[in-house]
C-alpha cells in the first residue's frame, strides 16, 4: 500500500489544512512545502526499492466489478521516473510558493489536490482510474488559473478547460472502443496490453480518439492554441506545473496506452504522428522566436519539445528500423518527458521571478539585468541552454536518443527536426540578449532586484538534476530502458 499513500497522502493534508480554519498562513506554507516533501521521499524509497524489471508494488482491487472496472495501481520504468519528477517539481512549486500572499491556504490545498491526481494518474493500470485521474486534473489547473491568475485569467483558464474537457471525452470513447473489444470485457491495462490487440476500422477509430484526446492534453499542433494564453496568465508556480507535469499526461498516455494496446493501428498511422511531431517542433520554435513575451515564449518552446516525443513515439511504430533503434526511441521520449519537467519548470518559474519584479513578461521592458541580478541572469542562462539541449544537461541526452532512434525510420524528418535545435538556440540567445544585456531598463516604478534565497531554493535543485542527468545519465536510463524494450516489442508484435 505504499504507492496508494504516495498517491493520497498529499490529498490527505489538503483536506487536513482545510479542516483547520484558524490555521495562519506561514503555518499552512510550512505544512505544505513538509507534505510534499514527504511524498518526495517516499517515492525515492519506491526507487530504491523497485527491482528494475516489470511492473512493482500492484494493489488490484475490485472498484466496479460490474464494468470490469478496478483501483490497480504499480510502477514500472515508464512510469517511476515520471512520478519522481513529479514529486520533485510540486516540492519546488511549493517552496517558491513561500511567498505567496493571497487566499494561502486555498492555494495550497489545490497544488495538493493537484499533486495526488498527478501521481494517481502515473500509477494508474486501469482506464477508467486513469480517465479519473486525467479529468481531474483539469479541474484543478481551471481554478489555479482563474482564482490566481493575472491578465485575462478568465478566459484563459475557460479555454484551457473547454478544449482539454473535449479531449477527455474524445478519450474515454476510445477506452470504451478498447473495453468493448477484449474478452472478457475489462479495463485493466495489463489485461488489455496482453490480449489480442483491437485491429482494422475498430482498431482505427479507437485509436483516433484515443490520440485525439492525449494530442490535445501534450498539446501537438494544430490542438496547441489553449496553452500559450493558460501559460502566460497562469501564476508562475501553476504554470511550472501545467507544463512540467499535466503535459506529460498526454505523452505518457501514448507510450502507456496507445502504442502498446493498438499496436496494429499504431503501426499503420505511426507516419502521422511523426509529421505533426516534426510540425510540432518546427512550428512551435518559429512561434516562439518572434515571441516578445518571455513566458509566452517559454509556451511555445513546450510545443517544440513535445513534438520531438512525438517524433520519437511515431518512429518507434516504424518497423522499417530494428528493435535496438524502437526501444531506443522510446526511451528517448521518456528521457525527453523527465528534462523537459525539470528544465521547463525551472524556466516558468524563472518567468515568475521576473514578473514578480516588474509587474510584466515583454522582454522589451527589461535591459542589462545581467548587472544588478547576476544570480538570476546566471541561472536563467543555464535553464536556456539546458532547454535547447546543451551537451551536460539532460536535453542533451533525451534528444540525442530521439534523433539515434529516428533517425533510419525517418531520416528525413529528423533532419528536419534538428534544425528545430538551431532555432530554439536563437530564440533563448535573442531572449537573453534583450533582457540580461546592455543599458540597465526595467518598467517604470519596478525595483528589480536578485534572487531570493527562497527563490533558489526552489529552482537551483531543478537545474542540478538536469546537470546530473546529463553528466551521470545511468540512474535514469538503468530503470527507462528495460520498460522501453517491453514497449517496443508489444507494437512489434
Amino acid at each position: 500500500m505504499l504507492l496508494s499513500l504516495v498517491v493520497f497522502w498529499p490529498l490527505l493534508v489538503g483536506v487536513g489544512l482545510l479542516a483547520v480554519p484558524r490555521l495562519p498562513d506561514r503555518a499552512v506554507r510550512w505544512l505544505w512545502v513538509a507534505a510534499s516533501a514527504v511524498d518526495l521521499a517516499l517515492v525515492v524509497a519506491i526507487w530504491v526499492g523497485y527491482r528494475g524489471h516489470g511492473i512493482g508494488y500492484q494493489t488490484n482491487l475490485a472498484w466496479i466489478p460490474s464494468v470490469g472496472v478496478g483501483y490497480h495501481v504499480g510502477v514500472d520504468g515508464l512510469s517511476l521516473p515520471l512520478l519522481a519528477m513529479t514529486a520533485v517539481l510540486f516540492l519546488a512549486c511549493a517552496i517558491y510558493s513561500l511567498r505567496q500572499r493571497t487566499r494561502v491556504r486555498g492555494f495550497a490545498a489545490l497544488f495538493l489536490f493537484l499533486e495526488t491526481v498527478s501521481l494517481g494518474l502515473f500509477v494508474s493500470l486501469d482506464l477508467i482510474l486513469f480517465f479519473v485521474f486525467f479529468d481531474l486534473s483539469i479541474v484543478g489547473m481551471y481554478f489555479v488559473i482563474a482564482g490566481w491568475g493575472h491578465g485575462d485569467r478568465q478566459r484563459s483558464a475557460l479555454k484551457f478547460f473547454l478544449y482539454t474537457f473535449l479531449g477527455s471525452l474524445a478519450l474515454l470513447l476510445g477506452f470504451i472502443g478498447l473495453y468493448l473489444s477484449a474478452t472478457p470485457h475489462t479495463f485493466d491495462m495489463v489485461a488489455l496490453t496482453r490480449a489480442h490487440p483491437l485491429t482494422g476500422l475498430g482498431g482505427g477509430l479507437a485509436l483516433l480518439a484515443i490520440g485525439l484526446g492525449l494530442a490535445i492534453k501534450t498539446p501537438t499542433v494544430p490542438f496547441h492554441t489553449w496553452l500559450p494564453p493558460a501559460h502566460t496568465d497562469a501564476p508562475a508556480a501553476g504554470s511550472a506545473i501545467l507544463a512540467g507535469v499535466l503535459l506529460k499526461m498526454g505523452t505518457y498516455g501514448f507510450v502507456r496506452i496507445a502504442m502498446p494496446m493498438l499496436p496494429d493501428s499504431w503501426r499503420r498511422y505511426a507516419l502521422v504522428a511523426v509529421v505533426i511531431g516534426v510540425v510540432s517542433v518546427v512550428y512551435g520554435a518559429l512561434v516562439a522566436l518572434a515571441q516578445r513575451d518571455f513566458k509566452r515564449m517559454i509556451a511555445y518552446t513546450s510545443v517544440n519539445h513535445m513534438g520531438y516525443i512525438l517524433l520519437a513515439v511515431g518512429a518507434a511504430g516504424l518497423l522499417g528500423s530494428g528493435a535496438a533503434a524502437r526501444s531506443l526511441a522510446v526511451t528517448g521520449a521518456v528521457t525527453q518527458m523527465v528534462s523537459h519537467g525539470l528544465i521547463t519548470g525551472a524556466l516558468f518559474l524563472l518567468s515568475g521571478v521576473l514578473y514578480q519584479r516588474g509587474g510584466s513578461y515583454a522582454m522589451d521592458s527589461y535591459g542589462g539585468l545581467a548587472t544588478r541580478t547576476p544570480r538570476f541572469a546566471m541561472l536563467t542562462a543555464a535553464a536556456a541552454f539546458a532547454s535547447l539541449g546543451l551537451p551536460g544537461f539532460s536535453g542533451f541526452i533525451a534528444e540525442f536518443q530521439v534523433f539515434a532512434g529516428s533517425l533510419g525510420p525517418v531520416p528525413v524528418a529528423t533532419a528536419i527536426a534538428v534544425l528545430g535545435i538551431l532555432l530554439t538556440a536563437a530564440l533563448f540567445l535573442a531572449a537573453l540578449r534583450r533582457v540580461f544585456l546592455g543599458g540597465y531598463r526595467a518598467p517604470r516604478g519596478a525595483t528589480v532586484t536578485d534572487l531570493t534565497a527562497v527563490e533558489a531554493v526552489a529552482i537551483v535543485p531543478l537545474m542540478l538534476l538536469a546537470l546530473l542527468i546529463g553528466v551521470l545519465p545511468r540512474f535514469l536510463l538503468d530503470l527507462i530502458e528495460p520498460a522501453a524494450r517491453t514497449a517496443a516489442e508489444l507494437v512489434a508484435r
